[in-house]
Formats: C-alpha cells, structure tokens, sequence
C-alpha cells in the first residue's frame, strides 16, 4: 500500500525501540511525518532513517523526558523541522521491580520523573505548540494495564501509570475548551525488550527459570497470547485519528482480556 501524506505532524517519545517504534512507524504508514524522539539517539536516528529520513518525513531528536527543557526544545523541534505539529505520544518508560520493602526515595524520584513527569512536560510542550500554532490536537500518554489493577512486585509503576490516567483526566476536562482530546493506551504483557527484562529479574528474583518469569505475567491473557508491539501500535493510529475526535479522558486497555472494565 502506498503511502499518502495526512499534512499531520505526531511526535513519539521513546521511539527508539519497542512499542515506540511500532508507533512510530505505524503513524508514518498512516501519513503522519513523524519525529522519533528517544533518549539513545542512535536507535532513535535507525528508525528515522528506516522510515525515509527527513526527505521521507521522519527525523530523530534526542531528548530525556525527565527533563522539562529537553521535552519543550524536541516539540519546537518538531514544530520547525517538519513544518506543524498535531499529535504527541508519551510513550517513553521503564518497569523496573520495586518490592514493597525495597522502595527509597531516590527510586520514586527516578520512575516517577520519567514515567510521570515526563508525561506532564510532554503535555505542557504540546499545549504551548497547539496554541501557538492556532488549532487543537491529540495528547496521547502511556498508561499499562498495571495502572488499571495493581500488579505484584511493580508497585512503583503501577503507581506511576495509575498517575498517567488520573492527571489525563484532569487535562482532558482543562484542554477541551482549546480542541485538544487527552487520552491513554494500556498495554498489557509486550513482548519489548523492556519486557524481557522484566520477566527474566522476576525470574531470577525467585530462583527460577525465565519461562517461569513470563508466566507470573501472562498466564491471566485470555487471548492466550503475548501481545506484539503492533497490537499497542494500532489502537494509539485510532487515537491520533479523526474516527477519535469525540473520545477523551479516556484510557484503552490493550491487553489481550486480562482487565475488564
């Protein structure tokens, strides 16, 4: 299928690799010109040029999400490079274990500046770029499936995506009077690198094999498989799209039936 310029521009924070990338480039296969924004501007920049590089309609921007500047200079970035900006996804993230009785302070200022934090810079650049720009937008965040029931061993960032949905909430009812639509995806158990990680510490935390680790996690999924990158990839192209534009504060979860609401 050949591939038709929607005149959008969508940025994608934790592009890089994983469901970003799968974003990213389903929101490129869609028409968007897209910035794929990662803290490893390497994998950041191969995904860019997979998808064409800046004559195909893609660039890569370095930017940590913790870090309020970093977020603001990405989107005027964005804004400048690719000519206009309709769309953001706050995808970037990390699930490390946090036992209940192994949590400090300087391990809740880590997840949350990144996981929370970065959610709220993202949607203050996009805000301040829609206004500028004279017309509304879509705020897109990563929730989890975990932000929906409390996950054992991850109390952290369950915390931290249970605080993803409340502040999209919020923003959705502030940001509607601008037309600029906040909502979020919940993925459940992905296979990203991220998540392979993840099962393999839970394994190894417990003495066990990692297929055991994978299991602590997947044996809920109705569907009774583990989700693909590009599961998570579809349902963020319906948000940043028009058959969306009457939905917000809301929170999709993509887990294959392990929540139901």
């Amino acid at each position: 299928m050949v591939r038709t310029e929607n005149g959008k521009v969508a940025l994608v924070t934790g592009g890089g690799q994983g469901i970003g990338q799968a974003i990213a480039e389903r929101l490129h296969a869609d028409g968007f010109r897209v910035a794929v924004v990662d803290l490893n501007i390497d994998t950041a920049g191969k995904i860019a040029e997979k998808l064409g590089g800046r004559d195909g309609g893609a660039i890569a921007i370095q930017a940590n999400v913790a870090d309020r500047n970093s977020v603001f200079a990405a989107v005027d970035r964005a804004v400048s490079e690719l000519g206009g900006f309709d769309v953001i996804v706050n995808n970037a993230g990390i699930a490390p274990q946090s036992p209940i009785e192994e949590i400090t302070p300087e391990s809740i200022e880590k997840l949350f500046s990144i996981n929370f934090n970065g959610v709220v810079w993202g949607v203050q650049a996009a805000v301040k770029a829609f206004k500028e720009l004279g017309h509304g937008g879509k705020i897109i965040s990563a929730a989890s499936q975990a932000g929906h029931v409390g996950n054992p061993g991850i109390g952290l960032y369950s915390a931290t995506k249970f605080a993803v949905r409340g502040f999209t909430q919020t923003a959705a009812r502030d940001l509607a009077k601008y037309g600029i639509t906040v909502n979020t995806f919940a993925p459940g158990i992905v296979r990203t690198p991220l998540m392979e990680d993840l099962a393999k510490k839970t394994a190894e935390s417990a003495g066990k094999p990692e297929a055991w680790g994978w299991e602590q996690f997947t044996r809920a999924i109705t569907l009774d498989r583990l989700s693909e990158p590009e599961d998570v990839a579809g349902v963020v192209s319906f948000l940043s799209g028009p058959d969306s534009n009457y939905i917000t504060g809301q929170s999709i979860v993509v887990d294959g039936g392990m929540v139901f609401n």
